[in-house]
């Protein structure tokens, strides 16, 4: 099941030391490729990028979105730029919305008119399954969004707008692609906005309890990380015209409740160690701007880029838990 690949490139990753952006960066590396990696280290870290900080065709720029002439300087001569720089979590949204605004939307600008001026071949970048906000319809298509439920939902919905216009104005190639979830290696355990899984794996490892947020029938479509880097390869090298200019659903195409999320994380891990299955699961009230389900549609991304997600959420969730297991 192969798919067609960013080689022989010279390509920008923003964000590259962070989560998503390292297991990118990582990947093109495989492929021939010259790649360039900004970031601040707001949210990303050096151990993410350290198994390929010393490789000949990788370098790092420390630097920031928010600053204009970083952008100019990281775009210089680049033929693709892959954008996953961001302010991300709901909870931090809501908590700091000035930093999540002047990242996620300064910064998007910043980059699009840095991408625009040394006219790079195209702009691949991460938009959000936020996006679909208070829309109720099961599952999520491209076209039918309702209004945003934090601040952050709100940024990236922006960025969708931006990168509109621009291409409209100035014709330039920006695809947007709407990640649900997306967990797996590399993706951070520690801190106050940990998203559910890593959170969920160091705790059982840990034997301590869990805490689901509401009464655990939220369902999300979670999304492994190789799914969205093939997403990125094939947005990247479509020559499909009908695909240039468009917004996504990067995801599965199920939907797993949180309930349900964590049996599977216990019986996995409880392979490794049988005593995690006396481990006892917590409810909180549910959390602000939370919303209550989530299923994409990837119809579109089928049709228009090939795209055959390559794992299943709980074939991910195996290799993921396999490497936290060695990792963490």
């Amino acid at each position: 099941m192969d798919y067609p690949k960013i080689a022989n490139k010279r390509v920008l990753v923003t964000g590259g030391a962070g989560f998503i952006g390292s297991n990118l960066c990582e990947d093109l590396l495989k492929y021939d490729n010259e790649v360039i990696c900004l970031d601040n280290f707001s949210t990303g870290y050096y151990r993410n990028i350290k198994d390929f900080i010393d490789h000949p065709k990788f370098t790092l720029i420390v630097g920031d979105i928010r600053k204009i002439e970083d952008c100019r300087k990281a775009v210089e001569g680049m033929d693709l730029v892959l954008h996953e720089a961001a302010m991300g979590s709901v909870p931090r949204s809501i908590n700091d919305p000035l930093t999540t605004n002047s990242v996620n939307i300064d910064g998007f600008l910043n980059m699009l008119v840095a991408v625009r001026d040394a006219k790079v071949e195209r702009m691949v970048y991460a938009a959000s399954s936020s996006t679909y906000g208070d829309s109720e319809t099961l599952p999520k298509v491209e076209d039918v969004i309702g209004k945003p439920l934090s601040p952050y939902a709100v940024t990236k919905y922006v960025n969708e707008l931006y990168a509109h216009v621009f291409a409209l104005n100035y014709g330039m190639e920006l695809i947007g692609l709407r990640y649900f979830n997306v967990f797996g290696r590399r993706q951070d355990p520690n801190g106050a906005y940990a998203a559910v899984i890593p959170l969920f794996v160091k705790q059982l490892m840990k034997h301590e309890s869990p805490v689901i947020n509401g009464d655990g029938t939220n369902s999300r479509d979670f999304t492994y990380i190789d799914n969205v880097i093939q997403m990125n390869h094939l947005a990247a090298t479509t020559t499909n015209a009908e695909a240039i200019s468009q917004v996504f659903n990067t995801a599965y195409g199920e939907r797993t409740t949180l309930n349900e999320l964590i049996q599977y994380l216990i019986e996995y891990l409880s392979g490794m160690n049988p005593q995690i299955t006396n481990v006892k699961i917590l409810h909180n009230p549910k959390r602000v701007g939370d919303i209550p389900h989530s299923l994409a549609n990837i119809d579109k991304a089928r049709n228009l880029l090939g795209y055959n997600p390559r794992y299943s959420m709980k074939q991910g969730l195996k290799e993921a838990v396999h490497w936290y297991w060695i990792n963490l």
